[in-house]
């Protein structure tokens, strides 16, 4: 792998004035996949929405990560900041243009989703995380958890228990920090290892009509 820093990269649904004031939904891809990766899902989840591919910025085989990782997927929280940082220099002009902003992560991207948020939670109106996990950022002071409390975070979090990918040291953490930070919705898929299924899309969809549409 090597930590080469490429231009932001990103494809978008739609790209006239049709999308002005429409809902975004951000794409945030895992380590070793590109903006092309989760684009698909979106014809499983509601058409309102504007959907945002980002890459990450950094190389990582014959795909992209957005921070370095080790064979124990341990990080570093520099490089989570130098990432966030950049994530939100792409999406902050777009932002103003959109009713709401809500991030989709899967992996690493929920990393990023949730970090985002933490950095930008007056920005941000909702998160989904598949099979991924929340960093620890201590010593890090950009994140203001203290206002995920005051304010906590729409989430949805789906996942198989038994994935083999996401360490558990980073479950913990994340099971330890989503009560006092989020408005919760978690669900579990067995037998889906480290990947999405159609019935979490289902369950996203639900979500998305529900807590950002707010159809119900």
């Amino acid at each position: 792998m090597t930590n080469q820093e490429h231009a932001p990269v990103a494809i978008i649904s739609r790209n006239d004035e049709t999308r002005l004031g429409t809902p975004l939904l951000v794409f945030l891809h895992g380590y070793g996949s590109n903006e092309q990766d989760l684009m698909g899902l979106s014809q499983h989840l509601p058409e309102e929405f504007t959907y945002l591919s980002v890459r990450a910025p950094l190389q990582a085989g014959p795909g992209y990560s957005w921070f370095p990782l080790t064979q124990e997927i341990d990080y570093s929280i520099d490089a989570v900041a130098h990432s966030v940082q950049a994530l939100w220099a792409l999406l902050e002009p777009l932002a103003q243009q959109h009713s709401s902003v809500t991030l989709l992560g899967f992996s690493q991207g929920m990393a990023m989703a949730t970090s985002l948020a933490r950095y930008q939670r007056d920005s941000i109106d909702a998160v989904v995380g598949l099979s991924g996990f929340a960093v620890d950022p201590q010593p890090l002071e950009m994140f203001d958890d203290a206002k995920l409390e005051e304010n906590p975070l729409p989430m949805f979090w789906g996942r198989d228990l038994a994935d083999p990918v996401i360490t558990q040291d980073k479950i913990e953490y994340t099971l330890a920090w989503v009560p006092k930070h989020t408005e919760l919705t978690s669900e579990t898929y067995p037998q889906i290892g480290h990947s999405v299924c159609m019935e979490e899309l289902q369950d996203v969809a639900e979500f998305l009509n529900t807590v950002v549409l707010k159809k119900n």
